[in-house]
């Protein structure tokens, strides 16, 4: 199984945020030896969250998604994962318990008296109302849970909530998939080379390689380094290795100039 992860939020795609969560969990799986095969941006439109989800949940990939399960007319991904797989919006009863909960300790701590039968209050537990059958995921920030359904995992947009909620379903559900595959990388600087010339000599390699995978980072350089390239093979350590030689071997042929990079 692939991993994926689906940033929902006007806020990421206008600008107003800056996304944080795709470098980090990049970051939480590369931590546990995993990583990740691909990445979505969508802003709160309902019809466009529910084509994703529901391509998503036809396939077996396991997936994260970030954004959208509050209460406020924003909020759409508990209802398009719902419609997406055609099941209906429950209160799920220890979601329930958790809300409250937290209810209760806002009002203690500010002082006013616990009446969680207010229109506000009420209306508060729209955040655990979930897709029919979803688990929930813990949220050690401020108890208000995601949830969890075929595979996919929803937390909210707020990185202090959904990081360590990422990071519980990993260790949780996950741990048997953790440093499975032993993977080694090695490149270096080409100054001033074409990636036209090199492109047969990566070809080949790939070919020779069938564990590794070659990739090629170009640079326009800048007042503190020329024009370059970070030429490098990337995959199983002994084929890495051997494939390292080899690209060392077409580099010198060409009398490239190069640095580790």
């Amino acid at each position: 199984m692939a991993i994926g992860l689906i940033i929902i939020g006007d806020e990421i795609l206008s600008g107003k945020r800056a996304d944080k969560h795709l470098p980090k969990f990049i970051e939480i799986l590369a931590a546990r030896g995993l990583q990740l095969a691909w990445a979505e941006y969508v802003g709160d439109e309902p019809a466009r969250i529910i084509t994703i989800l529901e391509r998503s949940f036809a396939g077996n990939d396991i997936v994260f998604v970030t954004g959208g399960i509050g209460a406020t007319p924003d909020d759409h991904t508990r209802q398009c994962a719902a419609a997406a797989l055609g099941v209906p919006l429950v209160l799920h009863p220890d979601a329930k318990v958790m809300i409250w909960q937290r209810i209760t300790d806002m009002l203690v701590e500010a002082g006013k008296p616990v009446d969680l039968e207010t229109p506000e209050n009420l209306h508060r537990l729209k955040m655990g109302e979930f897709p029919q059958g979803a688990e929930l995921i813990p949220n050690p920030y401020n108890k208000i849970p995601g949830f969890a359904v075929q595979n996919h995992y929803f937390a909210p947009g707020f990185p202090v909530m959904a990081w360590p909620m990422m990071e519980w379903v990993l260790d949780n559900h996950y741990a048997h998939l953790f440093h499975q595959e032993a993977r080694a990388e090695k490149s270096v600087l080409v100054f001033e080379a074409m990636e036209s010339t090199l492109t047969p000599m990566m070809e080949a390699i790939e070919k020779e390689f069938p564990l590794v995978k070659v990739f090629s980072l170009p640079s326009v350089g800048n007042h503190l380094i020329r024009r370059h390239i970070e030429l490098g093979v990337k995959g199983e350590p002994q084929q890495v290795d051997a494939a390292f030689d080899m690209l060392l071997a077409g580099l010198d042929g060409f009398d490239a100039e190069y640095v580790p990079a």
